[in-house]
């Protein structure tokens, strides 16, 4: 008997460009683990936003399925992300075959050892519902799929900090449950023509940081690269080129928190995300893909505890420095080089416009070296502080913190103390919504000491905990994905009280009298303005925001304290 006829797969019953549909995988998992319930435990997770039940599993060759004694043990764990793009669908379709191998095949479950396969079936549960053709628009099959957007419309590769939907809710409370050490997260890639049908994002190394981006760049990636090209399927990097087609040099993907590999970052988790070429057919990207799964899960098995070590001495680094980064650049003048397999790019006259068109021509394939950029380096740089203040208003901010397993303590007494605080003097926002927000891509910031009034009840979060990463890079505003820039604090960009003009004006030339500082600064602002001294408005405005007098002490003053 064959692993493919027991419990074929839809996708294996099908011509090579079929997927399942999300009630055939839930059914196809269930039934595996009633049949084999010492290899595989299936459950819900969560609920999804239209109510749909959010599945997962556990597979090990112990039978043994409890997190706790399973962390309790120490051992390894590996977790496989699926279908959190529904129409980018191998990834699920893999799994559910490997699932089954697992169950049948007792040298493949053997070979797990002491480690931990977790998986989710399909994440994004809405969007497989919503089931078309048409929706991506260049890839080739399957015959029909599921849509990006989840039934609030948002891509959930969005959502892994400002958590809006339900599943990323869900996904947090999850992921840091199980604390895995190395993520597989699998997609489809749109881009530019070449030879590849498997490419690889990994968190970026430098990013990644405190040894294990050092190990995952000399140690992991070349042994997955060597993997794959043994597996026949040879994989190259991301293809994000620097330009317009790769010729010129492809650049690492700076996965910043909200996406998965950039919110396991926050975790000291190794993070892959798999992406298939688009152009490739359906079946091609289903067997690469899960080359690409079990290669890492093969080294996860071989290098396991020594990656555990690793995230624990990355942990206790980031508990105990003095600066940390939160924003990063690509350096380009360091590149590396890769040995890409191309095509020629043909640029020609576009016959719906006066423009040049780009094409590649199959006919005309290329191997060259060509510039490889992978490496990054911090461009915002902060003193650590020992711990964060965070008024207890702020509670959607808390609940964020507490479903990543941030360590808090509650103030007892209501007293006044010294802190640190950020003001925002202006903010740049995106001109339009993106992903349900008004995202901020520039922050200005500057750094005062006041004394603020500290309720009981408010919440201290201090930095000598497992999840330091995690709290300074979402509290801290600068950071690049940080819950400030998201739009969580905009209530104090907004000051709340006006003024009347034809009364403030006596005020305003009381207050130049009487405040130098306001007249010194209201001088100079006259100065670089002289064009818009006729406006009542604008100058009256000026006074207003800048004067001791009728300062609004909340008024663009970040609300999370630093304590030092």
């Amino acid at each position: 008997m064959t692993t493919t006829s027991a419990y074929p797969t839809p996708f294996e019953l099908g011509n090579g460009n079929q997927t399942t549909t999300w009630p055939e995988c839930i059914a196809y998992y269930q039934k595996l683990a009633a049949d084999f319930p010492q290899v595989l435990q299936f459950f819900e997770i969560g609920q999804s936003d239209s109510g749909r039940p959010i599945h997962a599993g556990v597979v090990t060759a112990d039978g043994v399925f409890d997190r706790e004694q399973l962390k309790a043990a120490g051992r390894p764990v590996f977790f496989n992300n699926n279908g959190i793009h529904p129409g980018e669908p191998e990834g699920v379709d893999a799994c559910m075959a490997l699932v089954r191998d697992f169950c049948l095949d007792a040298d493949r479950r053997a070979a797990l050892g002491n480690t931990v396969f977790l998986f989710t079936a399909i994440y994004n549960v809405d969007g497989s519902m919503n089931r078309q053709n048409t929706s991506r628009v260049n890839q080739d099959g399957p015959e029909s799929f599921g849509f990006r957007g989840n039934s609030l419309h948002l891509d959930l590769n969005r959502d892994f900090i400002k958590c809006d939907s339900l599943n990323a809710q869900v996904f947090n409370r999850f992921f840091t449950a199980w604390d895995p050490d190395v993520m597989v997260d699998t997609h489809t890639s749109n881009g530019a023509d070449y030879a590849y049908t498997m490419t690889l994002i990994q968190t970026q190394t430098d990013k990644l940081g405190y040894g294990l981006g050092e190990y995952l760049k000399q140690q992991m990636l070349p042994a997955i690269f060597q993997g794959m090209d043994a597996r026949g399927w040879p994989t190259c990097p991301y293809v994000n080129p620097v330009k317009d087609i790769p010729d010129h040099g492809i650049e690492d993907f700076l996965e910043t928190p909200r996406f998965s590999t950039g919110y396991a970052a926050l975790h000291h988790t190794i993070g892959f995300m798999p992406e298939t070429h688009m152009l490739k057919p359906f079946k091609d990207r289903y067997l690469s893909m899960r080359a690409l799964v079990e290669t890492v899960l093969d080294y996860t098995i071989q290098h396991g505890q020594q990656i555990r070590s690793l995230r624990q001495q990355a942990r206790a680094t980031v508990r105990a420095q003095q600066q940390a980064a939160v924003h990063w650049e690509a350096d380009h003048s360091q590149p590396s080089s890769f040995m890409f397999r191309g095509y020629e790019a043909v640029y020609s006259p576009s016959v719906l416009g006066t423009y040049m068109r780009l094409s590649y021509d199959r006919q005309k394939p290329w191997e060259k070296a060509i510039p490889y950029f992978n490496r990054f380096v911090p461009d915002i740089v902060v003193a650590q502080p020992k711990a964060y203040l965070i008024p207890q208003a702020w509670r959607h901010i808390i609940e964020r913190l507490q479903w990543n397993g941030v360590q808090m303590t509650r103030v007892e007494e209501t007293h006044e103390r010294e802190v640190q605080v950020y003001r925002v003097p202006s903010v740049a926002s995106r001109p339009n919504a993106y992903e349900g927000h008004m995202f901020h891509d520039q922050v200005s910031l500057t750094q005062t000491t006041e004394t603020v009034r500290v309720e009981a009840g408010d919440y201290i979060v201090s930095l000598d905990q497992d999840q330091a990463r995690y709290v300074i890079e979402t509290l801290e505003p600068a950071a690049h994905d940080s819950f400030f820039r998201w739009g969580f604090f905009n209530s104090v960009l907004e000051k709340k009280e006006a003024y009347s003009d034809y009364v403030f004006e006596d005020s305003a030339a009381e207050i130049l009298r009487t405040e130098p500082e306001t007249r010194a600064a209201f001088e100079a602002w006259k100065a670089v303005n002289p064009e818009i001294l006729d406006s009542q408005e604008s100058v009256l405005d000026f006074i207003f925001a800048h004067c001791r007098k009728y300062r609004e002490p909340e008024w663009r003053r970040y609300p999370v304290y630093r304590l030092f």
